[in-house]
């Protein structure tokens, strides 16, 4: 059972006794009392993961269904003034806010900060169940049979601590959706959940065996309907299952649960679930309902009919925000506001100030979302004037959220080991470029680019119109930093697709002219009404090698040619310095 004092503070249960035997194990890790990789795993699983860069750490704060309050923002931006150097927290795709640089002696105190809010890290990394991501509109959605959040925190809550996803094989990462049109891509994810009501019981389409990265994979189908008093009970089956597949083990890069069941199918693996669930284990109840996260957040609303808020006096931009950034929900009068972050990089004052927006406008709440963005819901539509000019004063008010001007990207080289390019350098150069095109073709805008700094997937290129993952390039004068092409990539609706993989590889510099490119093949070649997923797997991927081929060529190390040697906001020659990740530890 969760009292009501843990559930007024976050959704899972923070324990200061963790958080003091973390302080005296970071202590003895630097008094040379543990062993290094033994200590790696156990701080992994607290949420702390080392960078490229040596003595430095990252952070990573799981946001349950992307659920914040203003309480909890104004705690992360003051995390990012006091212990993250660059003054600013990440927003990922996977919901968590990151912060880089982070001095190992300073984790405890960070993690205190984020506790007295009730925000955790625990199991953030690791070979655990990851943050439970969910859709930013559940709960206000006209479309969605039942609210999925007291649902998709319940599970949050049950599987963080327990044994059997303290040393899975790999990760485990889960989404919700809200309704069908699966916004929070479950077909991407080890274990999702789109809710169905059938026979008047709650319940939901799961799906397992999700996911980018090396043989990226569309979820397929482990049950058409689950009952709410069940879907813990057969998510726990698929990871006793998993957990127990010790020839995952052997090669952890290959070690995801999407690599077994691709091997012996989604049939012979439903069968395993079944046999599981006769098991002792599973003949008890499974009831949801004591970890269910209930709050009604009408309550601390906004008056959908109040008065005194500026007029909008039709204003264009604003006008153009409106179209984009703003959506309607069930609840009569309210609006939901999504403010578009660029890179999903807020800066320690910004915290502040959007916790401001929330408590004004948004009922002291907002929600990340999957875009890398942060959702306002519970707006009045009469405030959203207002909305907007406070937003544009503190950097968020560009329209377009969800379009192509909305460019996600993973940290790349900046922070992970992992990282072969400079991936937010290049999401700058790339919004620079889409800013340029015009985007008053509606089928433009509706297109999505999207990059990664490596192969794994994290900037979720594998699903954009336009994807690109980092790779080093050989040329005369040496290694040049380059880029992987996908085309065709869907997620929006329901369509979920793996993008096509051009052969081609582009020099990082060269990206923003590949784009444009890209953009005007598609525009001059396309039938009416094509979309660029549709265009895309029409012409196949070999008809974009021609136009990548023109930019491929890298002539000798010289004055004019430098600069495609060098990454984007570097300053040095290109050289792969690709580190061991700890994502398999």
């Amino acid at each position: 059972m969760v009292h009501a004092a843990q559930r007024a503070k976050g959704v899972i249960e923070i324990r200061p006794e963790e958080i003091e035997d973390f302080d005296l194990q970071v202590k003895r890790f630097q008094a040379g009392e543990w062993d290094e990789t033994e200590f790696q795993a156990f701080r992994l699983k607290q949420g702390i993961y080392g960078q490229r860069q040596p003595d430095a750490q990252m952070v990573r704060v799981k946001v349950p269904f992307g659920g914040l309050t203003a309480e909890q923002m104004d705690a992360l931006g003051e995390v990012s003034a006091r212990f993250a150097p660059l003054n600013k927290g990440h927003v990922t795709t996977r919901e968590n806010v990151q912060f880089h640089h982070v001095k190992l002696q300073d984790t405890p105190g960070l993690l205190r900060l984020l506790g007295a809010v009730g925000l955790t890290t625990r199991e953030a990394c690791g070979n655990t169940v990851r943050n439970v991501t969910g859709c930013p509109m559940a709960g206000v959605c006209a479309d969605e049979p039942f609210d999925v959040t007291p649902y998709a925190a319940a599970y949050a809550r049950y599987f963080v601590r327990h044994p059997y996803t303290q040393a899975l094989p790999r990760k485990f990462k889960t989404a919700f959706s809200g309704c069908e049109r699966d916004c929070a891509i479950t077909a991407i994810h080890d274990m999702g959940f789109i809710p169905k009501v059938e026979g008047g019981r709650r319940g939901f389409q799961v799906l397992t065996g999700g996911g980018t990265s090396i043989m990226p994979k569309i979820a397929p189908t482990l049950y058409d309907f689950v009952p709410v008093d069940e879907y813990l009970k057969v998510t726990e089956a698929v990871i006793r299952v998993f957990h127990r597949t010790n020839e995952l083990r052997k090669n952890r890069m290959k070690a995801r649960i999407k690599f077994y069941i691709a091997r012996i199918g989604i049939d012979a693996f439903r069968e395993q679930i079944d046999e599981e669930l006769k098991e002792e284990w599973a003949q008890r109840s499974f009831d949801p309902t004591p970890l269910l996260f209930l709050e009604d957040e009408s309550l601390d609303a906004p008056e959908p009919t109040a008065s005194g808020y500026r007029s909008n006096g039709h204003h264009h931009d604003f006008e153009r925000w409106a179209e984009t950034n703003v959506h309607s929900q069930k609840q009569k009068g309210y609006k939901v506001v999504t403010a578009k972050l660029p890179l999903g990089d807020i800066g320690a004052e910004q915290w502040h100030e959007l916790a401001d927006v929330s408590r004004k406008y948004a009922g002291g709440r907002a929600r990340i979302t999957h875009q890398q963005n942060l959702a306002f819901r519970w707006v009045p539509e009469t405030a959203l004037y207002e909305v907007w000019e406070e937003l544009g004063r503190i950097g968020f008010g560009g329209a377009g959220a969800h379009e192509i001007t909305d460019v996600v990207s993973c940290p790349g080289t900046d922070s992970c080991k992992l990282g072969i390019t400079a991936s937010m350098g290049l999401g700058r150069a790339v919004e620079q470029t889409v800013e340029q095109f015009d985007l008053s073709d509606p089928l433009l805008r509706q297109m999505h680019v999207k990059m990664s700094g490596c192969p794994n997937g994290c900037g979720q290129h594998h699903i954009a119109d336009i994807g690109f993952h980092g790779a080093a390039a050989k040329a005369p004068g040496g290694q040049v930093p380059a880029y992987e092409l996908f085309v065709g990539g869907s997620y929006d609706e329901g369509d979920a697709r793996m993008g096509l993989r051009v052969k081609t590889k582009v020099p990082s510099k060269r990206v923003p002219e590949a784009l444009k490119k890209i953009v005007g093949y598609y525009q001059e070649s396309r039938n009416d009404g094509e979309q660029f997923k549709d265009f895309a797997v029409r012409v196949g991927a070999a008809s974009f090698d021609p136009l990548m081929q023109e930019l491929k060529e890298v002539g000798e190390l010289n004055r004019d040619t430098l600069d495609t040697y060098i990454d984007w906001d570097k300053t040095v020659k290109y050289k792969l310095e690709r580190g061991e990740g700890e994502c398999a530890i």
